[in-house]
């Protein structure tokens, strides 16, 4: 991807009403976010203009350890298991409806297939099942929170 194509992606997603855009292709990486995090690395451009990041691998957002702690009450299993990545860029949801259950929570056993939350991208609700079968040892992510490509959601056993 060149100079031109990235700057002509940063002024359509400027004029969009997306808040984020991730882009890989071959090793490239591209991220646009229009959220008041701070960026993972520094960027020249200023704070209220989209922000480009141009890696040469996926980007995954970190964990902190504050967030791991909150998310699962056993932490003896926190680090148990296999991590279920994000598919897409979105706003997940834990459950089908405020007023519903989560669909999983921590220990309980799920089949493969089995809806583990659901993604909201461009008003399109995406759901991620689970790959195996087995135990929900963590779930990394809050409701409503936006998660990139490649985020860790939850972990199976």
């Amino acid at each position: 991807m060149n100079i031109s194509e990235i700057k002509d992606l940063m002024t359509q997603f400027d004029g969009s009403s997306l808040r984020e855009f991730a882009y890989n292709n071959n090793g490239e990486s591209l991220v646009l976010s229009k959220n008041d995090a701070k960026p993972a690395s520094p960027v020249a451009a200023p704070a209220p203009a989209p922000v480009a990041e141009v890696v040469s691998a996926p980007v995954a957002a970190p964990v902190s350890s504050e967030a791991v702690a909150e998310s699962s009450p056993a932490p003896a299993l926190a680090a148990e298991g296999d991590l279920v990545e994000s598919p897409l860029v979105g706003v997940a949801y834990l459950a089908s409806a405020p007023d519903k259950p989560a669909f999983v929570s921590v220990g309980d056993s799920v089949k493969k297939g089995q809806t583990l939350l659901i993604i909201e991208a461009m008003k399109v609700m995406n759901e991620v099942p689970a790959p195996k079968d087995g135990v929900v040892t963590e779930i990394l992510v809050d409701n409503e929170e936006v998660v990139e490509f490649g985020k860790g959601l939850v972990r199976i056993k």
